[in-house]
């Protein structure tokens, strides 16, 4: 099997820019503090960061300059730990990071393709639309990290990845479906792109999803219907995701016009955005799945389980490429990783079947 030369990783960097012209780069004092917040002293974040314990406090103290504002608190007893300033910092960099993951991770694919065009080997690639979770991201790095399985990949909402298969533009479509009441109108919502004679389902992994709320609950939420109270705040994902669509099915079967939701409007790409704008105090609730709260240290409500497919046309079963898909999902390395997602299950992964057998006989194969 033929693999890739290169491998892009695209990153985001702040500059600040001072009135003088003075150009002020981030980098090195973000990642500082995010090491100090890690590990909860100074001298962990430098052996974390590979740095003198002099030139981490040069950093640090040449931020403080700057700000004019402490960055750090330290006390024998307690270690070191960031200020409020830091810490606000810190998370909105981590919200820019969560937004520009999708966006590097799909150019960062497209970019290695059109650098592997440059050499003459022929590479049977796997094309990946899918909407943003953890186990898809997950399998991309395994499978390009290790040159297992080369993956194209690029971020959709489900109804577009779906749309993608149906045109012949991708491989694999990834989308989710929640269990129990929500399927029957989730399903609605994808039905015309649900070909039952000529798609089947990969399963990938059922997960939790539900509310992320700030650590003690201090607006006290509860469920959905708590999205109305003026009092909240909330942050929802961008227009056309399934999870977006998911929301407005729970407000519309408890009576609630979204137009009384404050924040429904806004729209962020990913759970780990939704979660970030939440952890720094710029929402009081979001929603998606439970790995990206646990991550930020936020509470979760659970609402519903989803299952997460990969659709695929039947003409894939049988291929090299497929077999070698079903072997990395089914092997130790991605098993064990899926598992360790919190709210993540991981048993009936690398399952082949049919609409019918997945959702029911409406979707029956008509030959």
């Amino acid at each position: 099997m033929a693999v890739y030369r290169f491998k892009p990783r695209l990153h985001s960097e702040w500059i600040l820019e001072k009135q003088s012209g003075e150009m002020l780069p981030m980098g090195d004092v973000l990642r500082l503090l995010a090491a100090v917040d890690e590990h909860g002293h100074i001298s962990g974040a430098c052996q974390a960061r590979g740095m003198s314990y002099r030139h981490a406090w040069g950093i640090l103290r040449k931020a403080e300059s700057e700000f004019q504002a402490p960055l750090i608190e330290t006390s024998r007893r307690r270690g070191s730990r960031l200020t409020s300033f830091a810490q606000h910092l810190l998370w909105a960099n981590r919200r820019i990071d969560a937004r520009l993951a999708p966006t590097f991770e799909s150019l960062a694919s497209e970019l290695q393709e059109e650098l592997q065009r440059l050499y003459s080997e022929e590479m049977s690639v796997l094309r990946l639309h899918a909407s943003h979770g953890f186990a898809v991201e997950g399998l991309m790095r395994l499978a390009n990290g290790q040159d297992l399985l080369p993956l194209e990949l690029r971020y959709r909402t489900g109804i577009e990845a779906l749309a993608s298969l149906d045109r012949g533009e991708c491989d694999l479509a990834g989308f989710q479906v929640p269990v129990a009441e929500y399927q029957k109108p989730i399903l609605q919502h994808y039905r015309r792109w649900l070909d039952p004679d000529r798609m089947l389902l990969l399963h990938l992994a059922e997960r939790n999803t539900g509310l992320f709320v700030q650590p003690g609950n201090p607006k006290r939420i509860q469920s959905i219907s708590d999205l109305v109270r003026p009092d909240v705040r909330f942050v929802n994902r961008q227009i056309g995701s399934s999870t977006r669509f998911l929301v407005h099915l729970m407000l519309e079967r408890l009576g609630i016009d979204s137009k009384d939701v404050t924040g429904f409007d806004s729209g962020e790409f990913t759970h780990m955005a939704i979660a970030a704008h939440i952890a720094s105090g710029m929402a009081d609730v979001g929603i998606g799945v439970e790995t990206a709260a646990w991550r930020c240290g936020l509470e979760f409500i659970p609402l519903t389980r989803e299952r997460y497919f990969f659709g695929i046309n039947k003409e894939l079963v049988g291929t090299q490429s497929l077999q070698r898909l079903l072997d990395l999902m089914n092997g130790d390395d991605y098993q064990a990783y899926v598992r360790d997602l919190v709210g993540y299950d991981c048993s009936l992964m690398g399952h082949v079947q049919t609409l019918e057998q997945a959702f029911g006989p409406e979707f029956a194969d008509r030959h």
